[in-house]
């Protein structure tokens, strides 16, 4: 645990895992309900191929531009000065706010959005997003699980949504009500300001909180992002079809191998490997397809 800001109350919670040789980094970022364990998936697979990977939690911080000033010190306190990013939902706005927010001096090197978002004004919530901080901890987390998926789930999506839903519990009333302000405060991204980052955009071809529209527009957005398409995972691809979402992440940060930007361990890449999942990776797709 770790507090940057004068507020000794504003502690981030995080996970190091994998070679600190490495300096720059793949960090997660959570949804609204997550917190930095949400990932363990992830962290459990990449740092067995050699990646670091961080995973975080935030503190409570009521507006945009202070979590990434928040975050920009935890960079700074970690010695990293560059990073790559992987943020779910909310975690994947803050990530583009925060790419944003240091677009004169970078510190994002690419980004991964995972059922992502640019504008808050998609939960036409933007008129009561002042209030939340009002509301009691029972209200606002049914106002999260009113997004959860419901109706019969495959396994692995009922485990993972189990999880979510457990870990929601575990967070107290302001910091749900500081996540929810920062989703639905009025606010868009800049996308002139992070147009030469590498951008992979993951999303789910079944039933999510994101609407269509909000996917269109990231495109959009991002028209040479990669897209890395599920056919089903929900709102946590990452907790459910972690094998599909840690092949698509490796894709990504394939591109920064043997680069200062690596966030693998030289002594751990093969290409050949690689090139070999890529191939299943295909395959496996068009078999769906057909």
């Amino acid at each position: 645990q770790i507090i940057v800001d004068d507020d000794d109350s504003k502690v981030w919670s995080l996970y190091d895992a994998g070679p600190r040789s490495i300096r720059c980094p793949l960090i997660f970022l959570p949804p609204v309900s997550g917190t930095a364990d949400v990932f363990f998936q992830q962290i459990l697979a990449l740092t067995g191929w050699g990646y670091r990977v961080i995973a975080l939690q935030y503190p409570v911080y009521w507006d945009h531009l202070e979590f990434c000033d928040g975050f920009r010190k935890l960079l700074d306190h970690l010695q990293l000065d560059k990073v790559h990013l992987f943020g779910a939902s909310l975690g994947g706005f803050l990530a583009q706010k925060f790419a944003e927010y240091t677009h004169k001096s970078p510190r994002v090197q690419s980004l991964i959005l995972c059922n992502s978002f640019s504008d808050t004004s998609i939960f036409n919530q933007t008129w009561t997003a002042n209030s939340f901080w009002l509301l009691p901890a029972f209200m606002l987390k049914k106002i999260v699980l009113g997004n959860f998926a419901s109706g019969p789930l495959d396994p692995e999506m009922a485990d993972g949504i189990d999880f979510m839903v457990d870990r929601l519990e575990s967070l107290g009333q302001s910091e749900l009500a500081s996540r929810l302000t920062l989703n639905c405060q009025n606010s868009y991204v800049e996308p002139h300001k992070i147009r030469d980052i590498p951008v992979t955009i993951m999303d789910v071809f079944d039933q999510s909180a994101l609407s269509t529209e909000a996917k269109e527009e990231m495109y959009k957005l991002y028209p040479n992002a990669r897209r890395a398409h599920l056919k089903t995972g929900g709102n946590f691809p990452y907790l459910c079809r972690s094998a599909e979402v840690n092949l698509y992440i490796q894709i990504h940060l394939l591109q920064f191998h043997g680069t200062r930007y690596a966030a693998i361990d030289p002594s751990m890449v093969s290409a050949e490997e690689l090139e070999v999942q890529k191939i299943s990776l295909h395959t496996s797709n068009e078999q769906d397809e057909q």
